[in-house]
């Protein structure tokens, strides 16, 4: 008898509540119905009600797709300026960095190519003797992805998947911050 007099308000307390999910292939994303539309809100912020303003964007399904997803200008551009400030100090970019400087002639394996017989050539042939993705001794620029889809070894991610780049001199350091890419899309065909 208890438990029947005290059900019925526990029920409506639970209807009360708001729902919060996250996305099944990002636990960082919080997912919050929209009480003015039929969409939901995306926000990495735990705050309920989420704040539209600091929210990644906007989707009518989920998952989201491109075709679904509306992505909030304000946040990317707080984003940029995150990136702008901090980006240059993120692992992935130090240590490709650090790649970059590698020697043209490095070999991640012994004996790189075809084994060499007595008598023949000294220098390596084909791709396994040309060395790592290393920058020859010469500055060039590296890539921040949001790791969705990363590239293979020594390619660079597709243009949506990158946040920004910097600056890397001949020795594999960062001359300056990162610059964002303005070609960065929060949701792909790969997901978000």
């Amino acid at each position: 008898m208890f438990a029947l007099r005290y059900r019925a308000p526990l029920r409506t307390l639970a209807s009360l509540r708001r729902t919060v999910s996250t996305l099944p292939d990002n636990k960082h994303i919080r997912v919050f119905k929209d009480p003015s539309s039929t969409s939901s809100i995306l926000t990495y912020l735990e705050s309920d009600p989420p704040s539209k303003r600091l929210a990644i964007g906007t989707t009518t399904e989920m998952p989201p797709t491109p075709r679904s997803f509306t992505e909030n200008k304000h946040f990317l551009k707080i984003l940029d300026e995150v990136l702008r400030e901090y980006g240059h100090l993120d692992e992935d970019v130090t240590s490709q960095a650090r790649a970059l400087a590698t020697p043209p002639n490095f070999q991640f394996s012994p004996g790189g190519g075809n084994p060499r017989r007595k008598g023949a050539r000294s220098e390596p042939q084909g791709a396994s003797g040309q060395g790592g993705a290393g920058g020859a001794g010469i500055g060039s620029f590296v890539h921040l992805g949001d790791r969705r889809h990363p590239p293979e070894f020594g390619r660079i991610a597709w243009p949506e998947d990158i946040l920004g780049s910097v600056e890397v001199d001949d020795s594999g350091k960062i001359s300056g911050k990162l610059e964002p890419s303005g070609t960065y899309r929060p949701v792909t065909n790969d997901g978000m």
